[in-house]
């Protein structure tokens, strides 16, 4: 069965994300997964419909990879995708993706703050290593879930205990 997953880059990077999509339609690969994403920008400046075209990718998915390069730790619009993949009424596991030369983004940084407090595994790009993160981030969605579910009823003074 095929994954189904939301590719999140800086756009910076939009070369190697296009790469990491087409492993998915690749023979070669055992893995198979279909890539969701805005690999070719949205022709607008209105940030409101750019959101909401972002989130029409995001729904369907299960996981958001996040390809990481060397400019992605400071970009806002790859920690909105972060956010709004967990914000989805079933949220996504969510994998960062380490491109060559790259490292994982510092704590301190909007991507490197959103992939800590998911979580997030952040590996580098091997097919195996994706791989089992991919499955391993579909599974933590579940855990992603229960969390927001029992926060939530905390919230509204719904749990019974």
């Amino acid at each position: 069965m095929a994954r189904r997953i939301f590719i999140s880059y800086q756009h910076y990077d939009q070369m190697q994300a296009k790469g990491f999509n087409l492993q998915g339609s690749n023979p070669n690969v055992a893995f198979e997964f279909v890539g969701r994403h805005l690999l070719e920008p949205v022709d607008s400046k209105n940030e409101e419909y750019i959101k909401r075209k972002i989130r029409e990718q995001i729904s369907g998915t299960s996981v958001t990879v996040v390809i990481i390069g060397k400019e992605t730790a400071n970009s806002e619009w790859v920690a909105w995708e972060i956010k709004e993949s967990l914000n989805k009424e079933k949220p996504n596991g969510i994998v960062g993706v380490l491109l060559k030369d790259a490292t994982p983004p510092p704590r301190d940084s909007p991507v490197g703050k959103a992939l800590h407090e998911t979580g997030a595994e952040v590996v580098e790009w091997k097919q195996e290593e994706v791989e089992s993160a991919i499955e391993r981030a579909a599974k933590s969605a579940g855990r992603i879930q229960q969390i927001k579910n029992s926060k939530n009823q905390g919230e509204s003074g719904c749990n019974r205990e």
